[in-house]
């Protein structure tokens, strides 16, 4: 598929619009981490402009020290699978889809690397839903841990 703004090959209205609230509910949550993190910090270790600097990956040690101290590690955990299915999403790979994998013809998807296996997979529509109701999730615990 073509648009105008692009002369590159690009995947369906449809999967660029679930990429794109796949990335935003990430992003979301990535933000909601934060400020559980900072709300939870009585003694000020953390704060707002170093923690939006990392990387989600390197939140792992302040999740740990407040929220997972505070409550138990389900959210450490769920948010760690989280940002690997992000970090999957993110450095993939285009291809060409077979008509198996897509009702249109030629038509453009992701598809990813796993790091250390080497295996690849197919980002497959149901891939990017699982990851934004596995968001949803984590939204609900964030919510609940934050007393909502």
């Amino acid at each position: 598929m073509y648009e105008d703004y692009s002369h590159q090959s690009v995947p369906s209205k449809k999967y660029r619009e679930l990429i794109g609230t796949a990335v935003c509910v990430f992003n979301s949550n990535n933000g909601f981490i934060i400020e559980n993190i900072l709300h939870i910090d009585n003694d000020k270790t953390y704060n707002w402009f170093e923690l939006t600097d990392r990387t989600s990956g390197r939140l792992s040690k302040p999740i740990k020290e407040t929220i997972t101290k505070a409550s138990n590690d389900s959210i450490a955990n769920l948010f760690e699978e989280l940002v690997e299915i992000r970090n999957r999403i993110i450095h993939s790979f285009r291809i060409t889809a077979t008509e198996a994998m897509s009702s249109e013809n030629d038509d453009q998807i992701l598809a990813t690397k796993h790091k250390n296996s080497g295996t690849q997979e197919i980002i497959t529509e149901e891939y990017i839903m699982n990851f934004i109701r596995k968001n949803d999730e984590l939204s609900s615990k964030l919510h609940s841990f934050r007393g909502y």
